[in-house]
């Protein structure tokens, strides 16, 4: 009786521990396969348009897709992670200042954009 009780809760945790550790490698990837549209998204960001979308795709595989909206002082970045089943949406918002300090656009260049451009 003593051999079971303890090889039971043994068991139990190893089998709440293996599915945890595959849920965290496929939100993993997923948030990577995000990262990749953000990142898109910065490094695109020259251009009169108020808003852009596009979608990545590598190897006929759905990566990422990236919606990007000009606002007045800033930016707000929605890129949507794919990965096998399993989609990841990050929202992110940047600041004028903080676009210019680190060298995406030009002082001056976001106040220019209006709804209709």
């Amino acid at each position: 009786m003593k051999p079971y009780l303890f090889i039971l809760p043994i068991l139990f945790l190893t089998q709440t521990v293996f599915p945890q550790t595959k849920i965290e490698s496929d939100i993993e990837s997923t948030l990577v396969n995000a990262k990749k549209g953000v990142y898109y998204a910065l490094s695109n960001l020259q251009g009169k348009k108020a808003k852009f979308e596009k979608s990545l795709i590598a190897d006929d595989k759905l990566i990422a897709k990236v919606k990007v909206s000009k606002e007045l002082n800033g930016i707000k970045i929605e890129s949507t992670g794919f990965s096998e089943t399993n989609e990841l949406t990050v929202i992110l918002y940047k600041s004028a200042d903080s676009l210019i300090k680190d060298g995406y656009i030009k002082k001056g260049e976001l106040e220019t954009y209006t709804e209709e451009d």
